[in-house]
């Protein structure tokens, strides 16, 4: 035995320092005493570590609801914000890719589109100065059925027939414009002409020096350098150039400053001229053009007696004989 230290105290083992040895597993089968726990140190640290990287341990930590509730305390109002504002990108991205208008016409639009001359006219009616006139009767008398030989509804804008004439007449000059609506099948220029003849006739409104016509050209018709215009229109679209006369789609009227002739009438006159498809149309230029030119309508004088040109001979000749001029 050794020598007791001087304060009294038995002796007791030498401590060291240092690392302490492993202290050996527990038996299998034998539970562990209280004195085989591990005290904290590097080499437990080490063996939790390496726990850690177990596949089971990385399962179950990343599985831990916790952790959802750890980013929500942490992140605050941009733990919902952010993924909201990601859906809603992907929804909005979505639909501007649906909704995304095709850049250019099918094939097939563009093979049904109607040729229109390069010179459009405006499509729009003009006020006019005075009341409107046409030829259909205060009972609107039922038109009669003829044999169709026309379109029925053109496209419903109007082109200026481009061209101009020499000044028929000497007396005062009015000038006017031919239009023709697009898409009813018609030459403009055949119709310019035969417009240009009749108001250019010695029996024409110009007898006698009264006044002289010039037909002028697209160019001036886009200066507004004309008294008044003629024109040529379906009867689906009569409606749309002579509002509220009641021409009913059969017969021709004037509006403003334009003498629209129907087509129905140009290409068929009416039953009572018998045929006389070349002498109507005189007659319905003259008729509507005197109305433009400030002329109302009058009755038969007798029956036998050529039918004045400002009587409505589309509807009845009320015993007259038809007559195409002002002054025959």
């Amino acid at each position: 035995m050794g020598a007791r230290p001087s304060d009294g105290r038995s002796a007791g083992p030498r401590r060291v320092r240092g690392n302490l040895p492993p202290v050996p597993r527990a038996t299998a089968g034998r539970p562990s005493s209280s004195r085989s726990r591990q005290p904290v140190g590097r080499a437990p640290l080490a063996a939790r570590v390496d726990l850690l990287e177990r596949p089971a341990v990385r399962a179950a930590v990343r599985d831990d609801p916790g952790r959802m509730r750890r980013f929500v305390r942490r992140h605050g109002w941009r733990a919902y914000a952010i993924p909201f504002l990601t859906v809603a990108t992907l929804f909005t991205l979505v639909d501007l890719a649906l909704n995304e208008a095709p850049s250019a016409p099918s094939q097939s639009a563009s093979a049904t589109t109607v040729a229109t001359p390069s010179v459009p006219a405006p499509t729009t009616a003009v006020a006019p100065s005075a009341p409107a006139q046409g030829d259909a009767g205060p009972t609107e008398t039922e038109a009669p059925t003829l044999e169709t030989t026309y379109v029925e509804v053109g496209a419903g804008s109007l082109s200026v027939v481009d061209g101009s004439s020499q000044v028929y007449g000497t007396g005062p000059l009015s000038r006017f414009i031919v239009e023709v609506e697009d898409g009813i099948d018609v030459a403009g220029a055949g119709f310019a002409e035969a417009v240009t003849l009749t108001l250019g006739d010695q029996r024409s409104w110009g007898a006698g020096g009264r006044m002289s016509f010039q037909r002028v050209d697209a160019a001036a018709a886009a200066a507004g350098q004309f008294d008044f215009r003629v024109a040529l229109v379906s009867p689906g679209s009569m409606e749309r150039y002579c509002p509220g006369v009641g021409t009913g789609g059969y017969t021709s009227c004037r509006y403003g400053d334009r003498a629209v002739i129907n087509l129905a009438r140009w290409a068929t006159a009416v039953p009572h001229y018998d045929g006389d498809i070349a002498t109507y149309r005189q007659y319905v230029v003259n008729h509507e053009v005197g109305h433009a030119l400030g002329n109302g309508h009058v009755d038969c004088p007798g029956p036998g007696q050529l039918a004045p040109v400002m009587l409505q001979q589309t509807l009845d000749l009320e015993g007259c004989v038809k007559n195409a001029w002002p002054y025959p």
